[in-house]
């Protein structure tokens, strides 16, 4: 499955970062991590958190605080396929966006998996493209990359 989403490019790390997400109208922010405090600021705001994890106890604590959307990160070192395999068994009603050696070689692959809902990868926006301005090659990109998902 492939969601459009409007993005806005605010990641987030101190919990004082959610009121800058909220005042730029956007309606959830991703973290590559989490603190208690950062949870805690995320249940008191009105923009859902994201947060990131890379193991099954980091998980279970952001479940404790009613989360079942993560940022699985870093993807491939973390674990990869069968950790998010692994992860399916117990807790099948969680769901990850992935970033972390995600490729254009991989990422159907976790996109196949019941417990991923995105990924996202460094290869859709390439340093040179943004330092440049070069929208149409970052369009082209994520147009391929549509147009190759499920294949």
């Amino acid at each position: 499955m492939i969601c459009y989403l409007r993005m806005n490019p605010i990641k987030i790390r101190p919990p004082e970062q959610l009121q800058a997400v909220s005042e730029a109208s956007a309606v959830f922010a991703i973290s590559p991590g989490f603190t208690p405090k950062l949870l805690a600021a995320a249940n008191k705001s009105d923009i859902a958190l994201i947060p990131g994890i890379a193991s099954v106890s980091e998980l279970i604590l952001g479940m404790e605080y009613g989360l079942d959307h993560f940022k699985f990160f870093p993807a491939e070192a973390a674990g990869g396929i069968p950790m998010l395999k692994g992860i399916a068994g117990p807790i099948p009603h969680i769901t990850f966006c992935l970033t972390g050696g995600i490729s254009p070689s991989n990422y159907n692959d976790y996109l196949a998996l019941k417990n991923v809902a995105c990924v996202g990868g460094a290869w859709l926006v390439p340093a040179g493209a943004v330092k440049n301005k070069d929208w149409d090659r970052v369009m082209a990109l994520a147009a391929e990359a549509i147009a190759n998902a499920g294949t």
